[in-house]
């Protein structure tokens, strides 16, 4: 069931990032400009993608209530492969071979980790000064790549954003576990821990971040990094605060984390596939808005 849901929240992540990135496309936002991001509602493709990043969060969090967070952040790799053909129909997106062949990659590698990786212990959250310290250290990191990514424009501005996109869900995500957990003892519970604030606002600017590295025009390196980076930090985070462990025997794990890193290098060819033909470009041009639609 974990399994199947990761799936679907990464279908519908794909979907929220094709409609989101049309309506930015079309409206046009900027990392400081408050105003630009309003805009943004007067789109139904835009709006209609909240919607399905939305029903994502929802069937993400159900999937991390039934399973370990090692298996099934790592399924929302999946988000590229769906993404890419929804970028050709909605926002015109060229998917040329190392897009089709970093897709396949992904597809095996995923299908190795999920036949031969069972996370067979773990916990469902972590003392505060563990978390004290991860967060630190998020934060850190974040904020480094975006002093780091000021001078950046086109496709090395999406790949900037979209990493740090990725390790805010990532810990977002960790943040959901338990979240999730406390919901079962109801909703005062969860709104008197300090967890679900933690994961609203890593969340929130995430899904801030995401649309800024959207609206540089390349879906496939925007939705690639986020979702390299997300499964990456989660996994992290998986292993050193929450204890979660691959099963015996040995060599599953071995093939489990081979086909995890085979994933993650198809989702990196990806991401930089339009590199050397459109590093210095901003966005392409953008569609023309359907009269329904927009």
């Amino acid at each position: 069931m974990a399994t199947l849901l990761a799936l679907f929240a990464a279908f519908l992540f794909a979907v929220a990032a094709t409609f989101q990135q049309r309506g930015a496309l079309d409206f046009g936002i900027t990392a400081d400009s408050l105003r630009s991001f309003v805009k943004l509602a007067r789109s139904a493709w835009w709006l209609g993608g909240t919607v399905a990043l939305l029903v994502g969060y929802v069937a993400q969090a159900i999937a991390l209530d039934h399973g370990r967070v090692s298996i099934v952040q790592p399924l929302l790799v999946t988000t590229v492969v769906f993404a890419l053909p929804l970028g050709v129909l909605v926002t015109a997106q060229q998917v040329g071979r190392r897009e089709i062949v970093g897709a396949v990659v992904v597809v095996t590698g995923l299908a190795l980790y999920t036949l031969f990786g069972d996370a067979a212990s773990g916990k469902d959250n972590a003392p505060n000064d563990e978390w004290a310290i991860a967060l630190v250290l998020v934060g850190l990191l974040c904020g480094a790549l975006l002093v780091a990514s000021r001078n950046s424009k086109g496709v090395r501005r999406a790949r900037f954003y979209g990493v740090v996109s990725g390790i805010l869900f990532g810990t977002s995500a960790c943040l959901a576990k338990p979240t999730v957990e406390m919901l079962h003892e109801g909703v005062a519970n969860v709104l008197s821990h300090w967890e679900f604030y933690a994961m609203a606002i890593t969340g929130i600017a995430a899904f801030v971040l995401q649309q800024v590295s959207l609206s540089e025009g390349f879906l496939a390196t925007s939705v690639a990094t986020v979702s390299t980076f997300n499964p990456v930090v989660s996994v992290l985070i998986g292993i050193l605060l929450f204890d979660e462990r691959l099963s015996d025997p040995r060599w599953h794990k071995l093939v489990a984390v081979g086909g995890m890193l085979l994933a993650l290098v198809g989702a990196i060819a990806i991401s930089k596939a339009r590199e050397g033909t459109q590093e210095g470009a901003s966005m392409p041009e953008r569609a023309e808005p359907d009269a329904g639609l927009a």
